[in-house]
């Protein structure tokens, strides 16, 4: 049996006080969505589809897709998410540079990449291909630094590494994720999202 990701292993833990932050997660980007509107909404890194079946749970009236690199997550967010989402094994530079599987240039609404910054070893590189697929909004969230890796001490995780995740390559705390997004992108709002920091941007002009 394929050991679970760390990404779903998260979503289906069974700690009572994990699953109701990860509710309030969830909540905080379904009233982001709520509030914009978009027609199209396209999840950058999706993993297993559990943000977006949480915005069909919701009742989000918007066109919705996935993306990414990990066929065998693409497979369960299919499995999870049936009609209500077109899901696909792609890269985002694909997509930014109009030869990807959902169409050439196509551009989207709201584009969201949560939770996945802090896994590459370059981030800044995609505010660029963010900005690229965008029309006119994304929204972006990483860990709250220190904040995040102390909760994860206080519970006895990840010791070794003083509490950050050994996938985790980027430590943002909340101001600093601020001005990196704001490289970019015009900052829309800053959602309260604790032990994540959360921002909702604008492509700027």
């Amino acid at each position: 049996m394929q050991p679970r990701s760390s990404n779903a292993s998260k979503h289906e833990s069974r700690n009572p006080i994990q699953r109701l932050v990860i509710a309030r997660f969830h909540r905080r980007v379904v009233e982001v969505v709520q509030r914009l509107q978009p027609r199209t909404v396209l999840e950058v890194g999706c993993g297993e589809g559990y943000v977006l079946q949480a915005l069909v749970r919701a009742g989000v009236r918007a066109e919705l897709h996935g993306v990414d690199l990990d066929a065998t997550a693409v497979r369960e967010a299919r499995a999870r998410l049936g009609r209500h989402a077109t899901v696909e094994v792609a890269d985002a530079r694909q997509l930014a540079a109009q030869d990807g599987p959902l169409g050439a240039g196509r551009r989207f609404d709201l584009v969201l990449m949560l939770e996945v910054l802090e896994h590459l070893s370059d981030p800044a590189a995609m505010l660029p291909v963010l900005a690229a697929l965008a029309d006119p909004h994304v929204l972006l969230s990483v860990p709250q630094e220190p904040w995040f890796s102390g909760l994860n001490v206080l519970r006895g995780r990840h010791l070794r590494g003083l509490g950050n995740h050994p996938e985790h390559l980027q430590r943002f705390s909340r101001a600093a994720f601020v001005e990196f997004v704001a490289r970019r992108f015009e900052i829309v709002a800053v959602p309260r999202c604790f032990p994540w920091t959360m921002v909702l941007g604008r492509v700027s002009p």
